[in-house]
């Protein structure tokens, strides 16, 4: 499909230098200490979007400060930008726009007027500049037909987009990639974690050091021949990661962990994700590189009968699942609940398409490829977890489309179930087909596919703004 993406055979040979060489970079450049620049003096203080009472004072204010941008020098044209971007933000959440046609369902969303400007706003002004230090199968490469597609496919469309380009069909003929990093809004530092862990670490040593040390010495080699990342403290940089070891691996620098934007699957606020900052991003696990076929088909209309009321199937790991497992494995008709299914049984697929609710407990770590597949099987996904900050959590209203249990909640998850009436349920799926899209990793990218989503989430923590 022409994804940059690396496998098993053609990597082979690489194996052996990268035993030899521990962090698979030449290091020829001293590093540098970050500058004293902090966080609080670097990036933007901007309070939520919130709809203002008086919209004639705002469309004043909005005026007098698009007059003050007009006449800033062309070194601060870059902040100028954020700061219309945000005007302009501000004045589609104080407007009245009907968005119908453009937006299915906008209770979906925590304010839908917000979240489609702001989107306008980012193709028409978000550029990119991606480092180009390193080299794959470390570095601008990643693997794209497993649990860590996301990963593998965000570096692969952002390596092959070409600078100048915006590839999303019906959207801005802007550019979003830049080869300029002067022009830059966000500097992506492009080194995969999973492939990390396949070449870099040591198995069954459980030792996150030589990750570490490759992290700090890439970062290392582009603080010291960029200004950029000690500019801003590393605040308009990040990082992309769907590995469990995604948070540990950027603990090898504290500007990467406390500054950076930190795109990470495993979002998880008990282990410092830290959602006005860091972005949630969906697990999303196609094994084949594609769609599975059987969500390739349209899903059943939400008033087509589905026969049972959840499902689950899957390992029992992490601290969650045998507590599901232990209350409801082979309990009861209605809750088909099983360790893995038994044979001659249905396809996994097939039971979700033929359920009300979709099981999402945690596993090791708190997110779940299923609650993506959940999502597109047209099944409600139930949320089975502690401290997971939902993807795109930002813009999108997730109790429109999904229910949240509990783990003490586990041996009462009929009744919470059952206690869901009929028009809710009906509610519920049609929210999780109003979203779908958002969920779906095209090639090319498309707009508001979960390759956009995840740059527009990135963009949002550029301005310093969370849409609700």
């Amino acid at each position: 499909m022409g994804y940059f993406c690396y496998s098993w055979f053609q990597t082979l040979f690489l194996i052996p230098l990268l035993l030899l060489i521990p962090t698979a970079l030449l290091l020829t450049l001293p590093p540098i200490s970050p500058s004293p620049v902090t966080l609080s003096s670097a990036a933007f203080r901007l309070l939520p979007l919130r709809r203002s009472p008086e919209s004639t004072a705002l469309a004043s204010s909005a005026t007098t400060t698009m007059k003050r941008l007009a006449n800033l020098g062309p070194e601060n044209e870059l902040e100028a930008e954020l700061s219309r971007a945000r005007v302009s933000i501000r004045r589609a959440t104080a407007g009245r726009r009907n968005f119908s046609g453009v937006i299915s369902r906008p209770s979906v969303y925590r304010n839908s007027a917000a979240f489609y400007q702001s989107y306008l706003e980012m193709e028409k002004r978000f550029r990119v500049y991606v480092y180009s230090e390193g080299e794959a199968p470390l570095v601008h490469a990643g693997p794209c037909k497993n649990i860590y597609t996301t990963e593998g496919r965000f570096i692969s469309e952002l390596e092959m987009m070409r600078p100048g380009e915006y590839s999303g069909g019906g959207g801005s003929s802007r550019m979003l990639r830049t080869e300029d990093p002067r022009r830059a809004h966000a500097f992506f530092l492009p080194f995969s974690v999973a492939q990390l862990v396949r070449y870099v670490y040591r198995p069954n040593t459980y030792d996150h050091a030589p990750i570490r040390r490759f992290v700090s010495d890439y970062v290392d080699v582009v603080a010291s021949k960029h200004p950029y990342w000690n500019r801003t403290a590393a605040a308009d940089h990040f990082m992309l990661s769907c590995h469990d070891w995604g948070p540990h691996a950027s603990r090898a620098n504290s500007l990467l962990y406390n500054n950076a934007i930190r795109a990470l699957c495993n979002a998880n606020t008990s282990e410092g994700f830290r959602p006005r900052k860091d972005v949630s991003i969906p697990e999303i696990n196609l094994v084949s590189g594609d769609m599975p076929p059987e969500f390739l088909s349209p899903s059943p209309p939400e008033s087509s009968p589905r026969r049972l009321l959840a499902f689950f199937a899957g390992g029992v790991h992490g601290p969650v699942r045998p507590i599901l497992l232990r209350h409801w494995k082979g309990r009861d008709p209605d809750l088909e609940v099983h360790e893995y299914l038994p044979p001659g049984a249905d396809a996994y697929y097939s039971y979700m398409r033929r359920s009300r609710f979709c099981l999402c407990p945690s596993g090791y770590e708190v997110a779940s490829p299923r609650v993506v597949e959940a999502i597109y099987a047209g099944c409600i996904p139930v949320i089975i977890s502690n401290g997971y900050v939902l993807p795109f959590s930002d813009v999108l209203k997730w109790k429109e489309f999904s229910v949240m249990v509990a783990v003490e909640d586990i041996p009462r998850l009929k009744e919470v179930l059952m206690a869901v009436g009929e028009e809710e349920v009906m509610q519920l799926m049609a929210g999780v087909k109003a979203v779908r899209h958002h969920f779906i990793l095209n090639h090319p990218p498309k707009r508001f596919d979960a390759f956009y989503m995840i740059l527009h989430s990135v963009w949002l923590r550029r301005l310093n703004i969370k849409v609700a």
